[in-house]
């Protein structure tokens, strides 16, 4: 199930009012590989909320900051191998308290096996 911000809804010429670019830039976006719309049955882009945010930072990047398309991707590059070590960051966390958790377990029944061959 897709949710809210995926979900694929504004038209290309919606989409540009929204960021503030012209159509012909966000199909050139698309040519370059920044962004990938979903496509309607008519073959229509179809832009959604995320799509429309990076295409923000985007044009932030290189209004606001002075960088070039070349920076931009390699900007973009970076911040998806940052999100997907976040990913594994948390994933290792996750496995690491399981770990601990059935090590407490382990120890824990331990004590109450001494404990109960002490007490006989």
């Amino acid at each position: 199930m897709m949710d809210w911000e995926s979900k694929p809804r504004y038209v290309i010429s919606i989409a540009a009012r929204m960021i503030g670019i012209e159509a012909h830039t966000l199909r050139y976006y698309e040519r370059l590989g920044l962004v990938q719309p979903e496509r309607s049955s008519g073959n229509i882009r179809l832009y959604s909320e995320e799509d429309v945010d990076r295409l923000r930072y985007i044009k932030a990047l290189m209004s606001d900051c002075g960088i070039n398309l070349a920076g931009v991707e390699v900007a973009l590059r970076l911040m998806q191998r940052m999100q997907e070590m976040q990913q594994q960051l948390e994933e290792m966390e996750r496995k690491i308290k399981k770990v601990a958790e059935a090590e407490i377990e382990d120890i824990i029944e331990d004590i109450i096996e001494d404990a109960e061959w002490k007490e006989v």
